[in-house]
């Protein structure tokens, strides 16, 4: 067995240039899939606020199996099955355009969006029902009230769970790997391999992956404290 050494995979050119080509794409997957999770968490809570019970229903299925099957069949779902599924230009264009990330993006931006969607909607139900009418009160319509008054609020009160959902989704990038991307992990392996260091290689990757959640919650906190609600504790 080698004695440790972490250098000798920090110090080699090659090694330290796959590792950070793995981190940037890590960072890109985590920071499109949040862009989209986001998005379409507001979209999601919008429609199940309104009075139809269809959409509610839609909503409810859509949260309901995005909360069920593990992430990592949702990746493969959408690599395996829907790719297949689409028009051959659209294919041509993914292939030719990292078709494994940019579906990476999609899959773990529409299950996280569930994940999201039921944060802000915990933080909506926190806030008193009289905001609404005071909304309406200062001339605001239902869209008016939900972008300036209502949703700020929700945000707020949702900032605990957002922050733990959105570390969730930086670590679950991890999963890219097993439809071809070179994240990360991907990097970390392929170092792995060749330099024969398997704890040096992994060791890296946990530290990696700990400072950069950390970084996360760190934000995630600062963003609670600046803009928290005066008077809630």
């Amino acid at each position: 067995m080698k004695d440790f050494n972490l250098m000798a995979i920090l110090l080699n050119t090659e090694f330290g240039a796959m590792l950070v080509h793995g981190l940037q794409m890590t960072l890109k997957i985590a920071a499109g899939s949040w862009l989209l999770a986001m998005t379409l968490a507001l979209v999601l809570l919008v429609v199940r606020l309104a009075p139809s019970r269809a959409a509610q229903r839609l909503v409810a299925v859509y949260v309901s199996y995005h909360f069920n099957v593990p992430t990592l069949v949702q990746l493969m779902l959408w690599y395996f099955g829907i790719f297949s599924l689409l028009p051959d230009v659209l294919q041509t264009w993914l292939s030719n355009n990292n078709a494994e990330a940019i579906l990476s993006v999609v899959a773990l931006g529409l299950c996280q969006a569930a994940y999201f969607s039921e944060d802000l909607r915990s933080g909506l139900r926190a806030i008193p029902a009289g905001q609404t009418e005071a909304a309406r009160a200062l001339g605001h319509g239902y869209i008016g009230s939900m972008r300036y008054v209502i949703l700020p609020q929700a945000v707020r009160n949702a900032m605990p769970p957002l922050v733990s959902h959105s570390v969730s989704l930086f670590k679950n990038s991890s999963l890219a790997m097993a439809i071809g991307v070179a994240e990360l992990t991907h990097a970390v392996k392929e170092v792995e391999s060749q330099s024969f260091r398997t704890f040096e290689a992994y060791l890296i990757a946990t530290l990696v992956y700990l400072a950069v959640s950390l970084v996360i919650m760190v934000v995630g906190a600062w963003l609670g404290r600046r803009y928290s609600i005066v008077g809630v504790r």
